[in-house]
């Protein structure tokens, strides 16, 4: 960063007052380029607290579902949301940016996902950098939420954005990284009560995305923009190779005639201890690419401890099924001739979500081994190729295994008498999610194969 940068000047020192006055009065005009899983909440809450929000989606169908008041998405309170203010005038949806007069911010929230060779691919970014720059005037604020790779915001956002407009970030417009901490489920609540962490790229950029920010959100913690992009990385990259030391610990208990769910709850009440649970594998769009995309930028041409962490959760979805089809020999069946129910296609409990589910792999690993696999979900309609049952019943009807893939709440009480009466004989499960009471199940006659359960 250029020393100069930090220096405010009287300039930018007026304007930041006039666009915190009309931030304040909500006369404030935001444009958010993107609508999915993190756009849509976006536009839903600045809308919501008054701002008039233009929503830019290039999928027909999504425009035109929010401009009839739906949310395209299943989320908690984002319909409401969405309902009333396309209602009220404060939230329109378009296919195009075009010449949408009067803009005072743009936030830029379109994907960024991994390459198959696990680099970061910018292109939808640098698309959504292109269709906006006509739009970027003088006194602007641009913030980018979308995820982005260390470093991103200064060697290629800015060069580009200046480039394109003909004016300098930090000087002329305002430029900011302010990532998101949402979760699918709690979404609308996480964007407000979460802390965000917002980071320009000098300090009047930090200034001028924080007055816009602490309007929706309950705190705002100011940094520079490199900061804030590795700080994001860093959350996800923390938690999914934590998620891999509890499944690594599974693994090993699995061989050491000990269950992994009683080795955590004992080195949890160790008070600096915190390991999370184990589970057929981590999904949804931010464990599993997050990681790879903080280290691709790594410096140390060593083995990456990032990298073993992701290789041992893609694992656990093939440990399921390997569990599965050794719990199919081991109760003498003929597994060809099998059916199982597999609970659950969303990557995690309470969300339609199935974005890199561990299901799919389930799915896809059974399909061509046994005779059908059915799967049912109360959120989600993906299949993985799997037949989709309608009910419960009707997953578990006549199966030979149901493996609980999902920890939806549904599955967490199943009635284990009903559950038998209703499978083959000498029925199965295999708790990839911990959820059942392995003593019971054994008791009513099941083969139960719990996730991290050591056998003898």
């Amino acid at each position: 960063m250029n020393p100069t940068d930090d220096m405010p000047g009287p300039r930018n020192a007026a304007l930041l007052r006039r666009i915190q006055k009309r931030i304040i009065s909500r006369d404030f005009r935001i444009v958010v380029m993107g609508t999915g899983y993190v756009g849509l909440p976006t536009a839903a809450v600045f809308s919501d607290a008054g701002f008039h929000v233009t929503a830019v989606d290039k999928r027909i169908a999504i425009v035109q579902s929010i401009n009839s008041g739906r949310s395209p998405i299943v989320e908690p309170l984002l319909n409401e949301l969405i309902s009333k203010s396309v209602r009220s005038g404060n939230l329109r949806a378009r296919q195009e940016l075009g010449a949408i007069p009067k803009v005072d911010a743009i936030l830029v929230a379109v994907q960024t996902p991994i390459r198959a060779n696990t680099k970061p691919n910018l292109s939808f970014l640098q698309g959504a950098l292109r269709d906006i720059a006509k739009s970027v005037a003088r006194g602007a604020i641009v913030c980018v939420v979308s995820t982005l790779p260390p470093g991103t915001i200064n060697r290629k956002v800015r060069p580009l954005l200046d480039s394109l407009t003909g004016l300098e970030s930090g000087v002329d417009f305002f430029l900011a990284y302010t990532p998101e901490r949402m979760s699918p489920g709690s979404a609308v609540h996480e964007f407000k009560e979460s802390p965000r962490v917002v980071g320009g790229i000098n300090s009047q950029s930090t200034e001028a995305a924080a007055m816009l920010f602490k309007e929706v959100c309950s705190t705002i913690l100011p940094t520079d923009a490199a900061s804030a992009e590795l700080s994001k990385l860093a959350e996800n990259a923390y938690r999914d190779l934590n998620i891999a030391f509890a499944n690594h610990l599974a693994l090993i208990s699995e061989n050491s005639h000990a269950d992994v769910m009683e080795v955590i709850r004992l080195a949890n009440t160790h008070p600096r201890i915190g390991i999370h649970r184990p589970g057929p594998g981590v999904g949804g769009p931010c464990l599993t690419k997050d990681p790879l995309m903080l280290d691709s930028d790594a410096v140390f041409g060593k083995p990456s401890i990032i990298t073993e962490g992701r290789r041992i959760n893609d694992y656990m979805s093939k440990h399921v099924v390997d569990m599965t089809l050794r719990g199919l020999k081991s109760s003498k069946k003929v597994v060809r001739q099998c059916s199982i129910a597999v609970l659950g296609a969303a990557y995690k409990g309470g969300v339609d979500d199935a974005r890199e589910s561990p299901s799919r792999i389930i799915v896809k690993g059974l399909l061509p081994r046994v005779r059908e696999v059915r799967i049912f979900d109360p959120f989600c309609s993906e299949s993985f190729g799997a037949t989709v049952a309608k009910n419960l019943k009707e997953c578990v009807d006549g199966s030979d295994c149901v493996i609980t893939a999902t920890d939806h709440e549904m599955f967490k009480s199943l009635n284990l008498s009903e559950l038998k009466r209703r499978m083959n004989v000498n029925p199965i499960i295999v708790d990839a999610r911990r959820l059942i009471n392995g003593s019971s199940a054994r008791e009513l006659g099941f083969t139960y194969l719990g996730l991290g359960e050591g056998r003898d």
